[in-house]
């Protein structure tokens, strides 16, 4: 099996993918005007409106929130030191790279969740990926298809990955039995769940933060301590990136092709950037200012954070330490734990437990948001579909537990690629809409007024909007 999963990998991250997610940041960075670019200093101010509360949907911190708690699980750290040990320091690079050009296809599927969104029964805004293809392409068959994936990976693979990282990590540190941190990783996971979204992002707002600062802060201060040797670790991450120097590992040196296919396959994982699950969160966002390209600038600061600052906080700790060959049996959250522990003491390796555990738990209670979000969209979220979603899901977190690493991530590499193929063929055919969504918004920042979406605009537009989802947004 391990062999067969791997052959498939092969097959769609060899080529496919590489070029598919290249060439559609690619196509993006150009039909967006090169937004990322443009609106890199323009980042505070939008979170700082991304705070203003607005009825109907979470404020965009919420929403950014909330896909960052996705974003940030156990791909930032486990995931890191993989694609260190599979490509070699060089794979870094490739991740800043799929993270600066995945930033264009992130702003395009947020924005497009955004535009085509709905109201639920309780008033709360619904979409995504699965939205606009039924409205913008008018292929619900499409969407359908999409939620499936969704549900296979959001409520059952993903999981497994998140669940096995902490259960090793625990284990290793504290040498806890796995089944107790999944027993107690199950009732955390049920009791947050159960508030709903609202809920979950009000929890996210604050947990995200904490969580995310201690681990940067753990890296700067090991990075400060090393200060001397950090230039000579970039100097590797680059000649690596470009076959100028073999990274040793015994007789065995990395090529580009291990260092591109590691560098972006782990980097969409921890950032998601095009696969289609972080419009789940922005289409809930009662975006301010109120346009749909507001959302979509928000969400780019999602893909900043998770990888050019998160996960290269990794990556330096891993680098400086000197961890990046596989050591025995030890997986990607262990080298982790060893690189901490190297420079922290034997309360390093727990140090990171904590991280993990924390990383986890959030990203586990989101992924489950997004799948109950697209049990909404296939009309089956009857109260006994979603309590067999919420079963399934914590079975998967228990069997996560038990379940080998290697067979885990193959499994979320397959999946992840099926849903990135169909969100990234529906955002590359609605590109003309994102052209107009970015094009209304940049035109009105020049004007010097406050960027307000007027559907009136767009007559072609208009007609595929559900009714009364920018009903309350003032007119130009």
């Amino acid at each position: 099996m391990p062999e067969f999963l791997s052959f498939i990998n092969e097959i769609l991250w060899g080529s496919v993918m590489i070029y598919l997610l290249l060439g559609a940041g690619v196509w993006f960075t150009w039909r967006t005007g090169y937004i990322q670019f443009r609106y890199l200093r323009q980042f505070g101010k939008s979170l700082k409106s991304s705070l203003t509360p607005q009825s109907g949907g979470l404020t965009s911190f919420q929403a950014l929130c909330t896909s960052l708690a996705a974003r940030v699980g156990s791909g930032n750290l486990a995931g890191v030191a993989i694609a260190l040990t599979a490509g070699g320091p060089g794979a870094v690079f490739w991740m800043w790279v799929s993270a600066i050009i995945g930033m264009a296809s992130s702003f395009a599927e947020c924005s497009l969740a955004q535009l085509y969104k709905e109201r639920d029964a309780e008033g709360q805004f619904r979409g995504g990926p699965a939205w606009y293809m039924s409205r913008g392409l008018g292929m619900r068959w499409m969407g359908v298809m999409f939620s499936v994936f969704l549900l296979l990976a959001y409520g059952l693979i993903f999981n497994t990955v998140q669940a096995n990282s902490v259960a090793n990590a625990m284990h290793y540190a504290f040498h806890l039995p796995e089944l107790m941190t999944g027993l107690v990783l199950v009732v955390c996971i049920l009791v947050t769940v159960m508030r709903g979204l609202r809920g979950v992002a009000k929890l996210m707002q604050w947990l995200v933060p904490v969580m995310a600062l201690l681990w940067v802060a753990a890296s700067v201060f090991i990075s400060l301590w090393h200060f001397t040797e950090i230039p000579k670790v970039f100097e590797t991450i680059i000649r690596s990136a470009f076959g100028w120097q073999e990274a040793a590992a015994g007789a065995v040196g990395y090529t580009i092709s291990q260092a591109i296919t590691s560098g972006f396959q782990r980097g969409m994982f921890s950032n998601e950037a095009g696969m289609g699950s972080t419009p789940n969160a922005a289409a809930a966002a009662a975006s301010w200012p109120p346009h749909p390209a507001a959302q979509g600038i928000v969400q780019m600061i999602g893909v900043l954070v998770d990888t050019l600052v998160i996960c290269t906080a990794t990556a330096m700790v891993v680098l400086l330490a000197g961890k990046t060959s596989p050591q025995g049996s030890l997986d990607g959250i262990q080298l982790v734990q060893n690189a901490v522990a190297s420079f922290a003491g034997s309360w390093g390796a727990g140090f990171v437990a904590g991280i993990v555990l924390l990383f986890s738990f959030s990203s586990i209670v989101a992924n489950y948001i997004y799948a109950e979000n697209n049990l909404i969209y296939l009309k089956l979220n009857s109260p006994l579909n979603v309590w067999l979603l919420r079963g399934v899901t914590l079975m998967m977190v228990m069997l996560g537990t038990l379940l080998s690493l290697p067979v885990v991530w193959q499994l979320a590499d397959i999946i992840m690629a099926l849903m990135a193929i169909t969100n990234l063929t529906a955002i590359m055919l609605l590109s003309p809409v994102v052209k107009i969504i970015a094009s209304d918004y940049l035109r009105q920042r020049k004007m010097g007024v406050k960027p307000v979406f007027d559907p009136a605009r767009y007559p072609d537009i208009e007609q595929q909007l559900a009714p009364g989802s920018w009903d309350d947004v003032p007119r130009q």
